[in-house]
C-alpha cells in the first residue's frame, strides 16, 4: 500500500487530515510580510481570516513549501520503504509541486530503489482535495501506485470550480484586474465570478449583487453536469467558504435541493470546506463556490 504526502493548499482539516492516514506539507502565510508560520499549524485559518477581516488595508502573502520541507518528509518514507505519491497544488499557481519534485531527486540520490512519485493536481483548495480524497478512496480499495496515477491524471481534465468573491480589491492588489475596471465593477455593486480550471483562474462572468453570484456559481455548476450527461453520485461536489461559515452553508443547502431537484434518483452528496489561506490572499476573505471533480467508484473505474 502505497502512502499519500500532499500539501495544505488542499484545505483538508488537521482532524480530516489524520482519519485519512495523510502527511501534510503547509505552505507559509505571513501579515507582515516578515514573519512567516506554517498555514493550520502555527497560524489557524480562522486566524487568518480575522486578521484579514480587522485589517482590510493590509496585504497578506504566502510563500511555497520549501525543498527541504519535502525532503524531510519523503526521506523519511524512503527510509521506511515505503512508496508514495505526492499530490501537490497546479503548478500554475505555485512553485510548491517544483519543490517537491527538486525534493524527490535528492532523496533518489541516497535511496534509489524509493518510490515516490509527484502529481501537479491541477488543483486548488476544494478541487484539491477532492483530489486527494479519490486517491485515499484508491489506496483503501487496493489499488497499486501505477493504477492510482492512471486514474488520477485521467480524471484531472473533470477539475473545475465556479466561485466569486466580495469585491475586486485583492485581485487588484494581486495585479489580477486592471484597477479603474475593478473600482468600477465595485462602485456597481458588480460581482465577478470566477472560473478555474486546467489549474488556473479564468473570468466566469459577472453577476449584480452577493445572492446572484451565489445562483450563478450554482448554475454554472448544473451546466457543468449537463453538458457531460452526467449522473452527480458519480462527482465530489465541494462547497467552499471563506470566512463567513453561514454564507458557506446557505450555499451548500442551496446546492444539495437544487441537485436532488434536477437528480430525484441521486444522493446528491455536497460536502463543505473552508477555504484556506494560499487562496484567500489571492482573493480576500470572502471567496464562495462550488468545485466539482469526477469521484473514484470502484464500480465505475
Amino acid at each position: 500500500m502505497f502512502e499519500l504526502i500532499t500539501d495544505s493548499a488542499c484545505d483538508l482539516t488537521p482532524e480530516q487530515a489524520r482519519a485519512m492516514q495523510l502527511t501534510v506539507v503547509p505552505f507559509y502565510v505571513s501579515t507582515d510580510g516578515v514573519t512567516y508560520l506554517k498555514e493550520g499549524q502555527e497560524m489557524p485559518v480562522r486566524e487568518f481570516y480575522q486578521f484579514m477581516v480587522d485589517h482590510p488595508e493590509a496585504t497578506p502573502k504566502t510563500s511555497l513549501p520549501s525543498i527541504e520541507d519535502f525532503e524531510q518528509v519523503f526521506r523519511a518514507k524512503a527510509a521506511a520503504g515505503k512508496e508514495v505519491l505526492c499530490l501537490c497544488f497546479t503548478g500554475k499557481m505555485s512553485g510548491g509541486v517544483g519543490s517537491a519534485r527538486n525534493a524527490r531527486t535528492l532523496v533518489l540520490e541516497d535511496y534509489p530503489d524509493a518510490r515516490i512519485e509527484v502529481l501537479d493536481t491541477a488543483g486548488a483548495t476544494v478541487t484539491e482535495a477532492a483530489t486527494v480524497e479519490n486517491a485515499v478512496a484508491l489506496r483503501d480499495a487496493g489499488c497499486t501506485l501505477d493504477e492510482a496515477l492512471t486514474w488520477l491524471n485521467g480524471v484531472m481534465p473533470t477539475n473545475q470550480i465556479f466561485f466569486t468573491v466580495g469585491n475586486l480589491d485583492y485581485l487588484i492588489k494581486g495585479g489580477r484586474i486592471g484597477k479603474v475596471a475593478g473600482r468600477a465593477a465595485n462602485f456597481l455593486g458588480v460581482k465577478p465570478m470566477i472560473h478555474f480550471k486546467e489549474g488556473e483562474i479564468f473570468s466566469g462572468g459577472v453577476a449584480r449583487g452577493r445572492q446572484k453570484s451565489f445562483e450563478k456559481a450554482l448554475d454554472q455548476l448544473l451546466g457543468y453536469l449537463t453538458e457531460r450527461n452526467a449522473d452527480p453520485d458519480d462527482y465530489r461536489i465541494i462547497v467552499g467558504y471563506g470566512y463567513d461559515e453561514e454564507e458557506g452553508k446557505r450555499l451548500w443547502m442551496q446546492a444539495r435541493a437544487a441537485l436532488r431537484a434536477k437528480y430525484p434518483g441521486s444522493a446528491c452528496d455536497v460536502e463543505l470546506l473552508q477555504i484556506g489561506a494560499t487562496i484567500a490572499v489571492h482573493t480576500g476573505p470572502y471567496p464562495l463556490g462550488l468545485g466539482v471533480v469526477r469521484r473514484y467508484r470502484p464500480e465505475n473505474k
